[in-house]
């Protein structure tokens, strides 16, 4: 019995040593894990590399040929061949108006203008034969002349009529209403049975092909703008290379708004996929002179393209304070060259930008 007991007693002196040996285990590895320091965020400071400098606005997309068609002459809607979003060519026929009393007067014109005519060869015969019978001497010289006052009178009347009945048929023609050029039909309205009047709108109509964009400027930066220097657009709503683009020509209207003082620049673009349409918002920097009046330049701030994050139509980086605080900061972007991206607004010379957006996130949720 007392070798039994020996044997038990051993037997929990080791279970204890082994409940001791795990619990000393289970807190080394504790330390070791709190004692294990984080990784650092990697950043970098925002850099300014000096440049001619642009002024950035927010500008519209328009149509270079934007119209806004109408009837000349007053009449009842018959016919509408045409609703928004209809792409049409030039030429077609938009809109037809009631032009039966028109057609009336065009009958009538070419009636007249028939009678004038067999009349104009009545008068010719008859002048023709009075000019053989005095080569004859078998007429006078004043019948010559009657029969010759005649034929003009007649020819007269017929050149009027001519024309009067090719007014009339001009005017039958203001009562269908056709496409300038082709494009498509941004907007109808009026409906069948409306009555037209001249210079009230029907429809409108642009030309997808030539686009433009167009923003206002104060006048100070409108004096230092360097037209020479393709202007820089960017579309937030598109994406690949649809986004970013180079303005084809910079245009700066010579009138000032007398109101806001501000003057007004047309910057061409190129040929544009078709979801670009008039109305769509835009940014646009454009270049600025390389001196003015002994006004520097200022730099342009570049951060790395991989920092910048982008959200719908937002654009971010994340921003390390002096106290090691990470915060989602929206800032606008220029253009892009390289690794590297320009900072339009929402940073400052200096700040510390981290680099890995996807560690800054984790950093920031800590």
């Amino acid at each position: 019995m007392k070798a039994s007991g020996n044997r038990i007693s051993s037997s929990r002196l080791a279970l204890v040593q082994l409940v001791g040996a795990m619990a000393c285990a289970v807190g080394a590895s504790s330390w070791v894990a709190a004692a294990e320091p984080r990784p650092a965020l990697k950043t970098v400071a925002v850099q300014s590399v000096e440049g001619q400098g642009a002024y950035s606005a927010d500008a519209t997309i328009e149509a270079v040929r934007d119209a806004r068609l109408s009837s000349q002459v007053p009449g009842r809607i018959v016919e509408l061949l045409i609703k928004a979003g209809d792409h049409v060519q030039a030429g077609q026929v938009l809109v037809r108006l009631d032009q039966s009393v028109a057609t009336q007067q065009v009958m009538g014109s070419q009636a007249q203008l028939a009678q004038a005519q067999a009349m104009l060869v009545a008068a010719k015969g008859d002048y023709e034969r009075a000019q053989h019978l005095f080569k004859k001497e078998y007429l006078s010289k004043a019948a010559l002349e009657h029969a010759e006052a005649q034929y003009k009178a007649v020819e007269a009347q017929a050149r009027a009529l001519s024309a009067q009945a090719l007014g009339t048929s001009v005017q039958a023609a203001y009562y269908t209403v056709r496409a300038p050029y082709a494009g498509w039909v941004s907007q109808v309205n009026a409906s069948v049975g409306d009555m037209a009047s001249p210079g009230v709108p029907l429809l409108a109509l642009f030309d997808p092909s030539a686009l433009r964009l167009t923003v206002q400027v104060p006048e100070s930066v409108a004096s230092r703008l360097d037209v020479l220097q393709p202007a820089k657009i960017d579309l937030p709503n598109e994406v690949g290379a649809a986004r970013r683009q180079m303005g084809v020509r910079t245009t700066v209207l010579p009138a000032l708004d007398a109101s806001t003082h501000s003057a007004t620049v047309r910057v061409d673009m190129a040929a544009q996929p078709p979801q670009v349409v008039p109305g769509q918002f835009a940014k646009v920097s454009l270049p600025l002179k390389a001196s003015t009046e002994g006004v520097a330049p200022r730099g342009k701030l570049l951060v790395p393209s991989a920092s910048v994050v982008e959200r719908g139509e937002l654009t971010s980086v994340y921003v390390v304070t002096d106290k090691g605080e990470v915060r989602l900061r929206q800032v606008r972007m220029g253009r892009s060259s390289g690794d590297q991206t320009e900072v339009l607004s929402g940073l400052q010379l200096g700040e510390r930008v981290a680099v890995d957006p996807v560690a800054a996130a984790q950093a920031a949720a800590r």
